[in-house]
Formats: structure tokens, C-alpha cells, sequence
């Protein structure tokens, strides 16, 4: 670690739990982050000022006027550019010396397949229930640690799904894929503003402990945020054995 680093990152590096290893980990960390919208800014900034080496952001999308209420990596002349192009300059205002791979493309199977098995951590920061299936599966098939997040109104969700222990459950588990559930999505529904940024920078933590290496991840817990009272819901997720995703491939790559 170079001098400017070490000054850089210090905050960190003084915490016991993290210190010059933990950082280190960081800083040779790769995270995928699919979505850079209201969970994706604070997910890609906040991995950004922490070092993770390499950043790998994917979304289809481009700016529109009625993101700039709550996507904060974007501003006001990125209207009409792609959302990865946008997010990768202000990653880069950040920390010039994070690599950064800006993909505008739909995060389909194959696409998922080629990337996850590159990342040490995926951010699921999508919005639409039939991407989090397939990044979830593709986080199963090849044993990479998922941290997802959800928002919409003022309703907030995070968990961590991790296929390299055996006692973890997937995103799966908790919301089968061959149940129907209704989208909600915030173009009709709407958000609050500093919602996704509670959320984003809890996913932001979460993949930093993971890559780090200390504390407890949310694995088995799903937090349920009520942004209207500020009050936290914990559930508990059992793994299923019979999950038709993860039942024959949990636990099978260590951390």
C-alpha cells in the first residue's frame, strides 16, 4: 500500500477489525453492481471512497430528469447519457484510482454468467423481480456472495444471500421464482428520496464486510425498513432444502 493510500484509507485502517489487512482485501476487492439508479449511486460511491479496486457496473438505462430526486450519482447535464457512463465520472471525481468497467447492457443470463464469476461480491440493485432471479442464480451456479437491496414509497429491504454457506439461504428461498409477485416499480408507485440512500449504503457496508472480511453479514436475515415511522423489522429466512435454485449447490465453494 502506497503512502497517499495509507493517509487515504486511515479512518479504516484504524479500526482493529478492518486494519492494513482488511483494507488491503478492500482495495484488491472486484464488486458488480447491477443497477446504478437509487440503490446502485450510494452502492458505487460509497465502494468507491472505501478502494475497492475494481467496480463493474452494469444497467441498460439512461438518465431521465425525474431519476435526479434520489439517484445521486447522476446530475443534471447526464440527462440523456447512460446511466453506467454517468455513474463511472462520478466514481472516478471520487477515487481516480478505482478501475471501473461501465457496461450498458441488460443483465441477462449470459451476460451474469461471464461477470459473477469475476467479482468477489454482487450488489443487486435492480429493479424488476425477473433480474433479481437471474442474479441470483447466477450468484448460486458459481458460489459469489449476493447482497440485495429493494426500495419503493417508503419501504426498504436488504439481505445478504451466501452460497458458500451451506446454512444460507438464497434470494430464492425467500421469494420464489415461481411465485407471482406484483412489481411495484417507483415510475408508478414512487419513493422517498433518502430511502434508497439508507438502503444503498447499508448494501455498500455489507459488501465491504464481506470483501474485508470481519463482522456478521445479514445472511439468513432479511431488515425490513418502515421509512415512514423509522422503524427496523428483522425476519429470519430458513434455507430450503427443496429450493429449486439453491438445493443442489449451497455451500459448495468456501469462503
Amino acid at each position: 500500500m502506497q503512502d497517499d493510500e495509507l493517509l487515504r484509507y486511515s479512518r479504516h485502517i484504524l479500526l482493529d477489525d478492518i486494519g492494513i489487512e482488511g483494507q488491503t482485501r478492500i482495495l484488491q476487492g472486484h464488486a458488480l453492481v447491477i443497477g446504478a439508479g437509487g440503490l446502485g449511486s450510494p452502492v458505487a460511491m460509497y465502494l468507491a471512497v472505501a478502494g475497492v479496486g475494481h467496480l463493474t457496473l452494469v444497467d441498460h438505462d439512461t438518465v431521465d430528469l425525474t431519476n435526479l430526486q434520489r439517484q445521486i450519482a447522476h446530475h443534471s447535464d447526464s440527462v440523456g447519457q447512460p446511466k453506467v457512463q454517468s455513474a463511472s465520472r462520478t466514481v472516478h471525481a471520487l477515487n481516480d484510482r478505482v478501475q471501473v468497467t461501465a457496461l450498458q447492457e441488460r443483465a441477462d443470463a449470459a451476460l451474469l454468467d461471464t461477470l459473477v464469476p469475476q467479482a468477489d461480491v454482487v450488489l443487486d440493485c435492480c429493479d424488476n423481480f425477473t433480474t433479481r432471479q437471474a442474479v441470483n442464480a447466477a450468484c448460486v451456479r458459481h458460489g459469489v456472495p449476493l447482497v440485495s437491496g429493494a426500495a419503493i414509497q417508503f419501504d426498504g429491504q436488504i439481505s445478504v444471500y451466501d452460497p458458500r454457506n451451506a446454512a444460507s439461504p438464497c434470494y430464492a428461498c425467500a421469494f420464489p421464482p415461481d411465485v407471482t409477485f406484483e412489481e411495484a416499480r417507483c415510475a408508478t408507485m414512487g419513493v422517498f428520496a433518502p430511502l434508497v440512500g439508507i438502503i444503498g449504503s447499508m448494501q455498500a457496508a455489507e459488501a465491504l464486510k464481506l470483501l474485508a472480511g470481519v463482522g456478521q453479514s445479514l445472511a439468513g436475515r432479511l431488515l425490513m425498513l418502515d421509512g415512514r415511522a423509522m422503524e427496523w423489522n428483522e425476519v429470519r429466512i430458513p434455507r430450503n432444502t427443496n429450493c429449486p435454485v439453491c438445493s443442489s449447490h449451497i455451500g459448495t465453494k468456501q469462503p
